[in-house]
């Protein structure tokens, strides 16, 4: 596909990194020459330096050819208009990058109106997916398949866990449950197991279940987490604004420590549910007066990544909260991942993931879509659903009888509401959602995974 990237900060080139490993024509415009230089030099990408609300920087960098123009500078209304000058240029898919929560109300009607295929807001995005672990505290990450029926969750193993030296075929029968361990992280290997791989303490393990089925899996391994009832968000920016609409919205109580006083006013405004305390979110005296020892759940949420790391490990040493970490910058994820910091996330990553996933649902050509994919090993698993609109080759035959490419597993099927876990028997069938784990990067279509023998 023809691609144009408008806008390349830290979105923009995490975007430009993922796209351009799955063999698309990309150009990037940008105003800075130095981003434009550097890019085009780490990436096979062509440069354009300029406004991308010009149609003659547009022109130079192919609008009239694109399939896809990404907006993601930082002004929200700059990228609008790139879309909307896209659209009328080249007639292209265009997707905006829109941060502020001003247009929260008003997004599907801009949407409509400016024949936008997608907007994406990082910081929504991002403080849905922290509003997910909390609901389930025992996780270091949630994702979710088949419009919620179905959990992928990443657990590590503790020491005497009843999983310790458990071999997998013996896992349902451990737990009194239907899952399936997909992926195992043992220090730097990651596996694709089966069914005779045994695990071991310290494995850091992606299982896939029901949704109805999570609770039950985490009594039974001896990981009985209590429900969250508060969380202490430290950084007032538009992250946590999003997080405690969310988290207010379900009953938790919600605590804010902010140091700019101005912020901590339009905070209170906004949200009359929450409890905000202008006070410096660095200082651990504060911290400690305001209740960090007691509170259920702490996520950290500065602009300042190395904040947030010594924040988390502060707030590790002095409680038993579950602990959130938000890191902007992906250049030392492997550095960070190794330290105690309970969930991480990166918004600049699952900003990059929505867009990609919606890319490759554009390049679908064999009767199936893209509907949800989640790098859960960065740059190593993923975990894609695909959604089967018509009757093809590898349809209504046998697993067991199908050609499924190496390190590619059928990890579930949603069909009419009920969830399957497949086997040799199981035959895939029109209008099932099917839920693939593979170390297999760029897929876009089931049948580029599964043929038939």
């Amino acid at each position: 596909m023809r691609i144009i990237v408008v806008g390349c900060g830290k979105v923009g080139q995490t975007i430009v990194a993922q796209l351009s490993k799955e063999n698309h024509d990309i150009s990037i415009i940008d105003t800075d020459a130095g981003v434009v230089m550097s890019t085009t030099n780490s990436y096979d990408v062509m440069g354009v330096v300029g406004s991308g609300v010009s149609y003659d920087v547009m022109r130079e960098a192919g609008i009239e050819a694109a399939d896809l123009l990404i907006a993601v500078t930082d002004s929200d209304e700059r990228n609008l208009l790139s879309c909307l000058l896209a659209k009328q240029v080249a007639g292209c898919n265009t997707i905006a990058r829109v941060r502020s929560p001003i247009y929260g109300d008003e997004l599907r009607l801009i949407r409509g109106a400016l024949g936008l295929s997608m907007t994406i807001n990082p910081e929504f995005a991002a403080a849905r997916e922290i509003a997910r672990i909390l609901r389930v505290p025992s996780a270091i990450k949630v994702e979710t398949f088949a419009r919620g029926r179905v959990e992928l969750l990443k657990v590590e193993i503790a020491e005497h866990s009843i999983l310790d030296n458990c071999a997998l075929m013996d896992v349902d029968g451990k737990v009194g449950a239907d899952v399936l361990v997909c992926a195992v992280e043992r220090g730097e290997s990651v596996m694709i197991p089966n069914g005779r791989f045994v695990l071991q303490a310290g494995d850091t393990i992606s299982v896939i279940m029901p949704t109805e089925n999570v609770r039950q899996f985490f009594n039974n391994i001896g990981e009985k987490s209590k429900k969250i009832r508060s969380a202490m968000l430290l950084g007032g920016g538009k992250v946590s604004f999003y997080l405690a609409e969310l988290l207010l919205k379900t009953g938790i109580e919600v605590k804010i420590v902010e140091t700019d006083e101005e912020r901590c006013e339009e905070l209170a405004e906004m949200l009359p549910g929450a409890i905000v305390i202008h006070g410096d979110a660095t200082d651990q005296n504060v911290l400690l007066e305001e209740g960090l020892a007691d509170i259920d759940a702490v996520v950290t949420l500065t602009g300042i990544d190395e904040a947030n790391i010594f924040l988390s490990l502060f707030a590790r040493s002095v409680s038993e909260a579950k602990i959130i970490t938000k890191v902007n910058r992906l250049s030392f994820d492997k550095i960070i991942d190794s330290f105690d910091l309970g969930s991480i996330i990166y918004p600049k990553r699952i900003t990059a993931d929505n867009i990609v996933r919606y890319v490759r649902a554009m390049q679908n050509s064999y009767g199936t879509n893209v509907e949800t994919m989640y790098n859960i090993i960065e740059n190593r698993v993923e975990a894609l659903e695909f959604l089967v609109r018509e009757d093809a080759d590898y349809t209504d035959v046998p697993l067991a009888e199908l050609d499924i490419r190496e390190n590619v597993l059928i990890a579930a099927i949603s069909r009419a509401g009920e969830t399957i876990q497949p086997n040799g028997q199981t035959r895939i069938q029109k209008g099932d959602s099917v839920i693939v784990v593979t170390t297999e990067k760029g897929a876009n279509d089931l049948g580029e995974l599964v043929r038939r023998k």
